[in-house]
């Protein structure tokens, strides 16, 4: 696997699923890391396991400006300007559109597409010389996976002459405790049948393809989805979905 950038990378979402998968690569690869969870939970049971590790762990909700700016400042006091944002938080509803309610669109809404925008912001403030950025999204709709593809791609443009990087990841069905709580045994068999390798991906292969995104070896990749998803959206959607 490519080595990722040296450097002080922030990580959201990163006490649980494929955030933490990719905390642990990036720290065997050498970088600082910076773990912002919303569970305070997870963040303190992540302070204990990775204590001695050059890690900062903090609560933090990535819908909240005030606080991502103040948790982005005690990120760089400790670490130094930021060189990559790896954008994991995410939650997840999968039911049908006739059965959501605004109320729980705003919030899918709010936590995984403006959160991530806020985040990218943020971290432009804070800055190194480059900035590498990779959002998580997705293959199959758990996410809301065509605004931040979208978002990717604007920021890509837009910061793309200032040294900055905006890349997406798309992962199909993982196993993660998010997609253990959403599928049942049934939706197992259904979405099994449907992909192509006919098995779930595991956090460490969407954390490969995160760390290749903020490699050197990825330095002319901009603006660029990667779908990392057994070949789902090669198979078509499942129906009803």
């Amino acid at each position: 696997m490519n080595a990722a950038a040296a450097g002080h990378v922030v990580v959201t979402g990163g006490a649980s699923g494929i955030g933490e998968v990719t905390v642990l690569a990036l720290i065997d690869q050498g970088a600082t890391v910076t773990i912002l969870d919303a569970s305070a939970e997870a963040v303190a049971r992540t302070e204990e396991r990775l204590e001695g590790e050059d890690v900062l762990v903090l609560a933090c909700d990535v819908t909240d400006e005030d606080e991502v700016a103040d948790c982005l400042g005690q990120a760089v006091d400790a670490f130094g300007p930021v060189t990559g944002l790896v954008n994991c938080a995410g939650i997840a509803r999968d039911i049908p559109a006739e059965r959501t309610s605004a109320e729980m669109f705003r919030q899918i809404v709010d936590v995984n597409l403006t959160g991530s925008f806020i985040l990218c912001r943020a971290a432009l403030d804070q800055m190194g010389d480059t900035l590498s950025i990779v959002n998580l999204s997705s293959a199959s709709g758990i996410r809301a996976n065509a605004g931040v593809i979208l978002m990717s791609q604007v920021l890509a443009n837009e910061w793309g002459a200032s040294g900055v990087r905006v890349n997406v990841v798309a992962p199909g069905p993982v196993d993660t405790p998010l997609i253990a709580s959403l599928h049942t045994v049934e939706d197992r068999k259904r979405w099994t049948a449907q992909i192509p390798l006919r098995r779930y991906g595991q956090p460490n292969e969407i954390a490969d393809a995160i760390l290749f995104l903020l490699s050197p070896q990825a330095s002319y990749i901009n603006g660029h989805v990667l779908t990392v998803d057994g070949g789902l959206s090669t198979s078509g959607i499942i129906a009803g979905r």
